[in-house]
C-alpha cells in the first residue's frame, strides 16, 4: 500500500509537469509578439558601449532582468490571487514609462540637446565613462522591468485557469526562456563584428568565400545597431499603446478600423509626448 502510495505521488508530479509543459508552450506563443518586442528594446539598449565592454554590460543587464523576474513573478501570483483589479492599472503605469522612453528618443532625433554636441569632442576619463554606463545599465534593467510585467502578466493571462501550481511552473518556465533567449539573442548581435574579424582571419589567402562573410557581417553591424535603434524606439511606443488600448474598451472601440500596428504605436507616441511635455515643466527640462 505504501509502495503503491509512493508511485501514485510519482505519477500526480508526472502529469503536474505534463500539464506544465503544455501550457508553458500555450503561454510562449501568446507572449511571443512581445517578446520580440523585448528583443528589438533589449538590443537597442544593449547597443552603444565599447566592444570590450559588451559582453560585461550584458551581463549585467541579464543578472538585471532575472532579479526583475523574481520580484515580479511572486508578486503577480499575490495580484492574481488576492487582488486582480490592480493588475491592469500597474501595466498602464508600465505604458506610460515605456512610451515616455520611446517619445524622448524620437523628441531627441529631431531636437538634440545642445550639451550633447558639446560633448562629442570632450575626451572622457575612465571614470566617466564607467559612470554613463552605468546609467545605461541602470535605464536598460529599469525598461527591462516594466516589459517583464508585461510578458509575464500575458503568460499568467493563459494559465488563469489552472491550478497555482501550474501556473508557477508555466509562467516561470515563460521568465526564464525569455531572459536567456532574449539576451543570448543579443549577445550574438552585438558581437558579430568579432566574428566577421575571425572570418576574415580564417580566409586570409585561403578563403574568398570566408572574407566575404566576414566583410558582410563587420559592416553590416552599424546598420544592424541603427536598424535595432529604430525598431526598439517603435517597439517600446507600440508594446505601450498596445497595453492601452487592449485594456481601454472605448479607445479600442474608436481605433478597431485602423491596422493594429498603427494604431497603437500612435496611441503610444500620443502617451509618450504627453509624458514628455509633463516632465519638461514640472522639471524645466532644457
Amino acid at each position: 500500500m505504501a509502495l503503491g502510495g509512493f508511485f501514485a505521488v510519482f505519477d500526480d508530479i508526472a502529469m503536474l509537469l505534463d500539464d506544465a509543459a503544455a501550457m508553458s508552450k500555450v503561454a510562449t506563443k501568446k507572449t511571443a509578439g512581445i517578446l520580440g518586442d523585448d528583443l528589438a528594446v533589449s538590443a537597442q539598449q544593449a547597443s552603444g558601449f565599447a566592444s570590450s565592454r559588451e559582453i560585461p554590460v550584458l551581463w549585467a543587464i541579464s543578472k538585471g532582468s532575472f532579479r526583475n523576474k523574481l520580484i515580479i513573478l511572486p508578486f503577480a501570483f499575490l495580484l492574481s490571487a488576492f487582488a486582480p483589479w490592480a493588475i491592469i492599472p500597474i501595466l498602464m503605469l508600465g505604458g506610460v514609462y515605456l512610451a515616455y522612453e520611446g517619445a524622448e528618443k524620437v523628441y531627441d532625433y529631431f531636437y538634440p540637446h545642445e550639451k550633447v554636441h558639446e560633448k562629442e569632442f570632450k575626451i572622457l576619463s575612465q571614470e566617466e565613462v564607467l559612470e554613463i554606463e552605468k546609467e545605461k545599465i541602470k535605464s536598460a534593467i529599469v525598461t527591462d522591468f516594466v516589459l517583464s510585467v508585461e510578458i509575464i502578466i500575458m503568460a499568467l493571462g493563459t494559465v488563469m485557469e489552472q491550478t497555482i501550481q501550474i501556473q508557477i511552473l508555466a509562467v516561470s518556465f515563460v521568465a526564464v526562456i525569455a531572459t536567456i533567449g532574449v539576451y543570448g539573442t543579443v549577445a550574438v548581435l552585438v558581437r558579430m563584428d568579432d566574428l566577421g574579424f575571425k572570418l576574415i582571419e580564417m580566409g586570409d589567402k585561403k578563403s574568398k568565400i570566408l572574407q566575404s562573410i566576414g566583410n558582410v557581417l563587420v559592416q553590416g553591424l552599424p546598420k544592424v545597431i541603427k536598424l535595432l535603434t529604430v525598431v526598439g524606439t517603435i517597439a517600446m511606443l507600440l508594446v505601450a499603446g498596445g497595453i492601452f488600448v487592449h485594456n481601454i474598451h472605448q479607445l479600442h472601440e474608436l481605433l478597431q478600423s485602423l491596422p493594429s500596428l498603427f494604431a497603437e504605436t500612435a496611441v503610444g507616441l500620443v502617451i509618450g509626448a504627453i509624458a514628455v511635455l509633463l516632465k519638461k515643466i514640472i522639471f524645466k527640462s532644457e
